[in-house]
């Protein structure tokens, strides 16, 4: 006999889940927990995988539908505490919500009505351990990833990213009181870097900030004194690339411009990928954002607004892995993750279990059509 599932009892779980401090790879106490009330709630094939995700599935036949939030939190701990509709904690927003949202609508699904996997994931807020472990496994025909986007936003798209690691040298450097005997490499790494925004960047007044590809640097290391030229400097770009956009074509502009640079100024110059994520937009017309739309109306009465974010997510990993249709959607304001009095509106919660509900009814219905 398996439990029901309340609004109480789904406020209750989340307070609880809010209770287990789970900073990224110290998930295991909340899988465990996760898994008890899956079991709980008529989950099978309940386990957890060779790095620590949390893995059950509920109901039987096509199409499979993948819903996968992570465990994980940012390290700082936030007092577990209801006042009035909010609930404080961390990982209230960012994304134990979405993840508990995701857990109960997932155990609506039936038997014969479609197959739904239920991913607690590991390492989210890290190096993505969790979902670059998961997409090695069976691919499913529909994915949706829980973030806090608000119960009328559903995510469809996200930047892919390209980290680079400069390194510029110029040959030993000398005493600052005599600058035309050295190269400077930190100055030399300042006029690559400003090659690289320059050229990445330009071309794209017709389209909106948050549509533009960007270079920015995110850190530099170089000099041993006050008073010596640097000879080596090492830096770091984050670079975020739209939709229609590639990290091939990105680092081949890369490679031109320092290749070019370096042999220019008679300095040694090369560079290394630290990080290659594709960018991934769902097709509009897929039957996932179809449902999405049909949900989030049936549930609030207002159609919701589609988003491309800037950031990058694990939809991306997935949705080009497996080449299937991807959306991140969840309960919770995205300005509240990481914040140092996290929380989440409890009507807001469990307004967004009913919109995963929906969603996965409609996933069925339309693809089965």
């Amino acid at each position: 006999m398996t439990r029901d599932v309340t609004p109480g009892f789904a406020t209750d779980a989340l307070e609880r889940a809010l209770g287990i401090y789970t900073p990224s790879l110290s998930e295991a106490p909340l899988a465990e927990y996760l898994g008890s009330l899956c079991r709980d709630i008529g989950f099978s094939n309940v386990r957890t995988d060779g790095v620590g995700n949390l893995i059950a599935e509920k109901g039987s036949g096509s199409p499979r539908i993948l819903l996968c939030g992570h465990m994980d939190v940012v390290p700082g701990k936030v007092r577990v505490r209801r006042e009035g509709d909010m609930l404080y904690g961390r990982g209230a927003s960012d994304a134990k919500a979405p993840l508990l949202a995701m857990l109960f609508a997932a155990a609506t699904a039936e038997e014969g009505g479609g197959s739904v996997v239920f991913v607690g994931a590991v390492d989210e807020e890290g190096s993505a351990t969790g979902v670059k472990n998961l997409v090695k496994g069976e691919k499913t025909d529909y994915a949706v990833f829980g973030e806090p986007s608000g119960t009328g936003r559903v995510t469809i798209a996200y930047k892919g990213r390209l980290a680079i690691n400069l390194r510029v040298r110029t040959g030993g450097g000398a005493h600052a009181s005599a600058p035309w005997l050295s190269g400077n490499a930190i100055e030399e790494s300042v006029a690559i870097a400003a090659a690289i925004k320059g050229r990445l960047e330009a071309g794209q007044e017709s389209r909106s900030k948050g549509m533009m590809r960007t270079a920015t640097m995110t850190g530099v290391r170089g000099g041993t004194s006050h008073n010596v030229i640097p000879g080596e400097c090492e830096t770091t770009f984050d670079i975020r690339i739209p939709v229609g956009g590639s990290c091939k074509e990105t680092e081949q502009e890369v490679s031109e411009i320092v290749g070019s640079m370096s042999s220019g100024e008679g300095i040694e110059a090369f560079y290394s990928i630290l990080d290659e994520t594709e960018p991934f937009e769902a097709p509009h017309d897929s039957a996932l954002v179809r449902a999405f739309t049909l949900a989030v109306m049936g549930a609030t009465g207002s159609r919701p607004a589609l988003v491309r974010k800037t950031g990058t997510g694990d939809m991306n990993v997935l949705g080009n892995r497996w080449g299937i249709p991807v959306v991140t959607y969840g309960p919770g304001d995205p300005h509240e993750a990481h914040t140092a009095d996290e929380k989440v509106s409890i009507r807001e919660y469990l307004l967004g279990i009913e919109v995963l509900k929906g969603a996965i009814r409609h996933i069925v219905r339309l693809h089965r059509r």
